[in-house]
């Protein structure tokens, strides 16, 4: 070996591929690793959303323990999305020093202990508190489990993000559904302390296979005895251009995941009511927009990997926030209920793999950073949507406010099609 640029080759054996990066050797799980690998992390991605989903049917009940007003439920309620944001950059960082899988363990559990916690506080300021400890292992955990995903993905060369966060959405489906029929049997304190205990125990299970599997490398286009002068020191390819020109696109994947996320929070907190203030719905109607919004965004995802491989990546973003445009459009502006709840089905399968394919390119480009990165932009539009829409509302209308969503999902489509070239794997369509 002559100079010192690192290279890679890959030497075949009966049951794993060992991959040779500057002298060292790490393993490639075989086929049937990888397919274990994926059913761990996708049992993680359900987990998340069982647990969180879990905790949003008790809000009711919680504001009532505490007394608190609606003003100070709301401060409160920020800090789930403030830890989640202060903790996603640092998250980025445990992986890249202890590994994605411990670390995904690791956040798990303490998502799961914090869910606890809510309904022993007393007043709004406890439950602020509290709900900090959530959000960080809410938003380690995302980004954990999604730079765990993104090694694998770069190993089985499939586009299989989409099905993980598909896994999210059936998991939040299935806690919200548990949380509706016990809500009126058990205490907030027993229902959250039951979501906990099956957390950990789903951690536990999950994690001990999780932390024994090899993190994959990723699989070369063909394998070939030849050095790879273009391999990174740790197996990732490297982005065309520097190391600026690939922070630059993790920034634009994450304008991406800023524009699905600011929908998805705007459709949680004010589909219902527009619905019912402004159409006069029913409550149980009303209640219903969110639940259109949120099965047809679990379908889209369901169906999202063989999207990808049909369509590629650019059409499939350009085909999604045209979608989610023109059904926010219509959702925000019909005059009858069905063509709004219709409106909301539409844009649900529009966003639908906005974010799962923005985070995980930005996981390709630079690891488990750019996840955290894109994550933290997400999270950021998550926390800015509800209270725009407020604002605006005020102003103007709810109805021409939730046009906002439109018109962010028209920019992740135009964001999408004008760097359509740009951080591309070469054996990717357009």
């Amino acid at each position: 070996m002559s100079g010192s640029r690192p290279y890679s080759h890959f030497v075949p054996t009966r049951n794993k591929t060992w991959m040779v990066i500057s002298g060292r050797r790490r393993s490639v799980p075989a086929d049937g690793s990888l397919s274990q690998l994926r059913t761990v992390i996708t049992a993680f991605f359900a987990l998340d959303g069982f647990v969180f989903a879990g905790w949003v049917v008790r809000i009711p009940a919680i504001k009532d323990r505490t007394g608190a007003s609606e003003g100070d439920l709301g401060l409160a309620l920020l800090g789930v999305s403030a830890g989640a944001v202060a903790t996603m950059m640092v998250t980025g960082r445990l992986c890249r020093r202890f590994g994605s899988h411990p670390t995904t363990v690791a956040a798990a559990v303490l998502l799961s202990l914090s869910v606890a916690l809510p309904p022993l506080t007393g007043s709004a300021l406890a439950l602020g508190l509290v709900l900090l400890v959530f959000g960080a292992g809410f938003g380690g955990l995302n980004v954990a489990m999604n730079s765990a995903a993104v090694d694998l993905i770069a190993a089985l060369r499939r586009p299989v993000m989409p099905g993980f966060h598909a896994a999210f959405s059936l998991g939040g489906m299935a806690g919200a559904a548990l949380g509706g029929l016990i809500a009126g049997r058990l205490s907030p304190t027993a229902h959250l302390s039951l979501l906990a205990a099956i957390g950990l125990l789903l951690a536990a299970v999950a994690g001990r296979a999780l932390v024994r599997l090899p993190v994959p490398v990723p699989a070369p286009p063909e394998e070939s005895t030849a050095p790879a002068a273009h391999a990174a020191p740790d197996g990732r390819t490297a982005a065309a251009g520097s190391r600026s020109a690939a922070r630059r696109l993790v920034a634009v994947f994450g304008l991406i995941a800023l524009c699905t996320a600011y929908g998805e929070g705007a459709m949680a907190d004010w589909a219902a009511l527009h619905l019912d203030q402004d159409l006069d719905a029913s409550a149980g109607v009303a209640a219903a927009g969110y639940s259109v919004f949120a099965l047809m965004m679990a379908v889209g995802r369901l169906s999202g990997t063989t999207l990808l491989e049909r369509l590629g990546q650019t059409r499939t973003l350009v085909a999604g926030g045209t979608t989610a445009a023109a059904g926010m459009l219509l959702g925000s502006l019909a005059p009858t209920v069905w063509l709004a709840l219709l409106g909301f089905a539409v844009t649900g399968l529009g966003l639908a793999n906005l974010f799962p394919v923005a985070i995980a390119r930005a996981g390709a480009l630079t690891g488990p950073s750019g996840v955290a990165a894109a994550s933290t932009f997400g999270y950021g539009g998550m926390l800015l949507g509800p209270p725009a829409i407020g604002f605006l509302a005020d102003g103007l209308s709810l109805p021409i406010a939730l046009t906002t969503v439109a018109l962010l999902a028209a920019v992740a489509a135009a964001v999408a099609y004008g760097t359509r070239r740009a951080g591309r794997p070469a054996d990717e369509p357009v």
